[in-house]
């Protein structure tokens, strides 16, 4: 990773365009007293956004502050080893590897090791598998490395994570490498704001909807009522407005407060890797952003996806692909032609992070433009759901009247004591194929909640919103499988159902409308196999991360799809994921995107 000055420019000069795309030489700032010339001279020689690489079993991790200039606004990300991504970690399966992590920072730390596999006193999130680090102290990590992959780390405490505390992890395997390539990059995608993540944080408290740049217009209007006529037209604007909600509310930020980052390198920055024509290129992506599912294609080239959260899938050929924040997917291409953009626009349309792949530096490709916005349909706000049973204000069948009360109610309510378990139903039907029935937990109706879903899609090859017929082929869960199966023979032994829960004018997240700090642990048996069914309640797609075991996504009939560390569930759906409960201890579940973990979409979970 190179450490590089900012250029000056004139506050005043930053257009809208020029802020999104960041600054040439934005990036970790060092040695203030060189003069701008000879950093321009610099910059010339250097690979930019080269994350250092650390190989071995031991390691010295020193977390502090350091200035950083992104746009023109300096600011203070939180660094590992003054780099920004953080230290790229070498290990190689088998190996016992020790992590010492010293704080410099005023306040606690902690570093989690996503999709690790690992005693849960070594995965680092304070409050549930240690304290935290101190400032000034050092607290060592040791395991044993049990697996393979592409994996990452970052902090777990505050928003040290979107401040610029995150890396890559590369272990290889104990054997054979079992995927071909020429040539090996890691893209780590970001994403930087230069505000204080709390002040965000309090302005969507505020306004749910205070980032969204596509805000339903009147041209909007006037397009519709051409194409569908002034009567539907007013009739999708009234039932959206009765509603109280956004057709285009698809993120919580855009490019408003974000800029989109390329192993810490701005659009305009570029990165670039290099190749030589003929070579199968390895692209490790992984999506370490706070907030953002990026659309991640390479125009004129086709994207083999063949290792998906640190394991290898059977090969599919797609040209896009969606990832949101926590999840990691390897690609194979083989490029021709001296230069190509990989070009990953935000969900909701408003930016994105780039890069080029080239014969040599310096070259660049054509930079598509950014899709239309698309808006959510019923489907995805309701599921299957007939829209004529919809209840009081429209809202997916839930009567708000008279229910204000209500989330105080259930200290017997089985979700409060870790979700809906349905393990008596074993003996009806041997829980062989998922439950369809939405089983709502009375905590449901309350003042953390503001739809609620009854009859949930259970598809898995659904692209999501934006990406529906655009002519591309695109990934999808269904597209996904693990060669080797599912690592347990077993069927499951019950069944717990939890509901991801949110109310938008509020900016409450939760399970099953309670959140982390009124719920209780979900408890899983020892050596159990069970089933989780997680049931969107919301309007948003949640990137769900379960630390300490694996996730095996199923299909809608019980057949094994694909293993997982970090599942994406889209609005209004309802999927299920068998897991083996074969890690003792107490370990974190919550939605990946930083403020709904924040905000209360966060349950520990406890296997005794």
């Amino acid at each position: 990773m190179s450490r590089r000055l900012p250029l000056i420019v004139p506050s005043s000069g930053l257009s809208r365009r020029r802020f999104v795309q960041g600054l040439v030489a934005g990036g970790v700032m060092a040695g203030l007293s060189i003069p701008v010339l000879d950093v321009l001279a610099s910059e010339r020689k250097i690979s930019q956004g080269t994350a250092p690489v650390l190989r071995g079993t031991e390691f010295d991790l020193v977390v502090d502050e350091l200035p950083v200039n992104f746009t023109g606004k300096p600011g203070m990300a939180t660094t590992i080893n003054g780099s920004l991504p953080a230290p790229t970690l070498r290990w190689r399966e088998g190996d016992t590897v020790t992590i010492r992590v010293h704080n410099k920072l005023r306040q606690h730390t902690s570093i989690h090791w996503h999709g690790i596999i690992l005693p849960y006193q070594m995965d680092g999130v304070p409050g549930i598998s240690f304290a935290g680090i101190p400032p000034g102290a050092t607290f060592t990590y040791r395991f044993k490395v049990e697996q393979n992959g592409t994996y990452w780390y970052h902090s777990h405490s505050g928003m040290q994570e979107l401040t610029g505390m995150y890396g890559a992890i590369i272990i290889d395997p104990a054997g054979p490498e079992t995927i071909r390539a020429d040539r090996d990059h890691v893209l780590l995608l970001s994403d930087w704001t230069d505000e204080d993540p709390m002040r965000v944080f309090s302005k969507l408290k505020a306004q749910g909807d205070y980032y969204n740049y596509n805000q339903p217009t009147v041209m909007d209007f006037f397009r519709d009522a051409a194409r569908d006529g002034v009567g539907a037209a007013f009739e999708k604007r009234k039932m959206w407005n009765e509603m109280r909600m956004n057709p285009t509310d698809l993120a919580d930020l855009s490019s408003k407060t974000l800029t989109y980052l390329t192993n810490g390198i701005t659009p305009a920055g570029n990165w670039t890797g290099l190749f030589r024509p003929g070579e199968r290129v390895r692209l490790r992506l992984i999506n370490g952003t706070g907030n953002t599912f990026y659309d991640v294609r390479i125009p004129g080239l086709k994207l083999k996806v063949v290792h998906v959260d640190g394991l290898d899938v059977e090969p599919v050929t797609v040209d896009e692909f969606r990832f949101g924040p926590g999840e990691t997917i390897d690609v194979i291409v083989e490029p021709k032609d001296d230069a190509y953009t990989i070009f990953a626009q935000s969900m909701e349309r408003t930016g994105f992070a780039r890069g080029t792949l080239a014969v040599r530096e310096g070259l660049e490709a054509s930079v598509p433009k950014l899709d239309a916005v698309e808006w959510l349909t019923m489907r995805d706000m309701m599921g299957a759901m007939d829209h004529g049973s919809m209840g009081h204000g429209g809202m997916a069948g839930m009567d708000h009247s008279g229910m204000a009360g209500m989330s105080m109610m259930g200290g017997d309510n089985m979700t409060m004591m870790g979700g809906m378990d349905h393990s008596s139903m074993a003996g009806m039907n041997g829980l062989a194929v998922p439950s369809t029935k939405a089983r709502h937990a009375r905590t449901e109706y309350g003042a953390s909640t503001d739809m609620r879903v009854d009859m949930a899609r259970t598809n898995l090859d659904d692209p999501g919103i934006g990406l529906r017929n655009n002519g591309r082929r695109v990934l999808t869960l269904a597209d996904l499988h693990t060669p080797s199966g599912p690592m347990d023979s077993r069927g499951p032994g019950r069944e717990i159902e939890l509901h991801l829960t949110g109310n938008m004018e509020r900016y409450t997240w939760s399970f099953d409308g309670v959140e982390f700090g009124q719920s209780t642990p979900v408890h899983f048996k020892y050596g159990e196999r069970l089933r989780v069914i997680l049931h969107n309640d919301t309007m948003m797609t949640h990137p769900m991360h379960l630390h300490g075991m694996w996730s095996e996504l199923e299909t809608p009939e019980g057949k094994f799809q694909v293993r997982r560390h970090t599942i994406p569930v889209q609005p209004a759906q309802r999927i299920s994921f068998l897991v083996t409960a074969d890690a003792l201890g107490r370990w974190a579940w919550h939605c990946h995107l930083m403020f709904h973990m924040d905000g209360g979409m966060f349950r520990e979970v406890v296997v005794s």
